[in-house]
């Protein structure tokens, strides 16, 4: 994925010539704007801005998401909620039409984005919502109801020794069903997709009503 892809909206991980086109029609169905659903993703270690292709991506975001952006402490993070940024104003260009400088998104006092310009009647009630790690950053868009969405990457996070102690620090996470559930897995790595699994879809859901959501 080369830099020029990514500020002008390609977001898959197919070539540039083709991710954005190809995406869209797989991910979208749009007719006299009537959507069904956005589904989008992006692997932010294919991209590799320069001080240039940054700069260039700053001045596509409002400024106080610029500001925010700047606040990360890790270099990974803050490409990843750009590129989150760059995504979420791309779709909504590509669906409402609206001119994409004249894109105004605000956030909730949760921390939820949403549109605050006019939308046709067709598209009013427009859900969305980005979520990033690891690597991955991902888009959902819904027009028939809210949605909310999350994504982890599958490992062993940074200061637990094994699986099973991780599992011991975020025991109250869950509850004896869904640990059971978690359990069933036949090898660590098994139980621990099911975990992050479970994770997401609780997450998706928080982001859903609103109650949380700060990337």
């Amino acid at each position: 994925m080369n830099n020029q892809a990514i500020l002008e909206g390609a977001t898959s991980l197919t070539p540039p010539s083709i991710a954005f086109s190809n995406l869209e029609n797989k991910c979208m169905s749009v007719t006299k704007h009537i959507m069904t659903s956005i589904r989008w993703y992006f692997n932010s270690g294919k991209w590799n801005p320069s001080a240039a292709d940054w700069v260039r991506a700053a001045q596509r975001v409002q400024p106080e998401e610029k500001d925010r952006i700047g606040k990360f402490v890790f270099k990974k993070d803050a490409k990843s909620s750009m590129i989150g940024r760059l995504m979420l104003r791309r779709m909504l260009h590509r669906l409402t039409k609206i001119p994409y400088a004249d894109i105004r998104l605000a956030r909730t006092e949760k921390g939820k984005p949403y549109l605050t310009n006019e939308l046709p009647p067709d598209l009013v009630g427009l859900s969305f919502n980005v979520s990033h790690h690891g690597d991955l950053v991902v888009l959902a868009g819904e027009l028939a109801c809210d949605v909310g969405i999350d994504v982890m990457k599958l490992e062993t996070p940074v200061g637990a020794q094994t699986v099973q102690d991780f599992f011991h620090t975020m025991r109250r996470q869950f509850t004896a069903e869904e640990w059971a559930c978690i359990r069933q897995g036949t090898d660590d790595r098994e139980q621990l997709n099911t975990f992050y699994r479970l994770w997401c879809l609780k997450e998706s859901y928080v982001k859903t009503l609103g109650v949380g959501d700060r990337l």
